[in-house]
């Protein structure tokens, strides 16, 4: 079992940027996609980008299409979410997650704690 940990929230700018890592450990990180959900407060979590298994395939949500980019080291189990062009809608707890690739949050497992990312306006 592959067990996750996010790491680079913190309190930005709007505007500002900032980038997400997820650790992985185990020698299996390379055989999963991996999916970055966030989760507001009152609200369900919601998929922000998924990443396939080799890196070649990329998928994001509409609200951050263009503003984020999904990335992954298999050489260092790590996961990446670069943000840029933050705004307060993105303001919350983000997850990554080991699963199949694409928007299913169904078929994500392997769950990491969470990173808070709080944009002020």
């Amino acid at each position: 079992q592959v067990q996750l940990v996010e790491s680079g929230g913190g309190l930005v700018q709007a505007g500002g940027s900032l980038r997400l890592s997820c650790a992985a450990s185990g020698r299996t990180f390379s055989n999963y996609a991996m999916g970055w959900f966030r989760q507001a407060p009152g609200k369900e979590r919601e998929f922000v980008a998924s990443i396939s298994a080799n890196g070649m395939l990329t998928y994001y949500s509409d609200s951050v299409k263009g503003r984020f980019t999904i990335s992954r080291d298999n050489a260092k189990n790590t996961a990446y979410l670069q943000m840029n062009s933050l705004n307060a809608e993105d303001t919350a707890v983000y997850y990554c997650a080991t699963g199949w690739y694409g928007n299913n949050i169904d078929t994500y497992s392997n769950w990491g704690q969470g990173t808070q990312v709080t944009v002020s306006s």
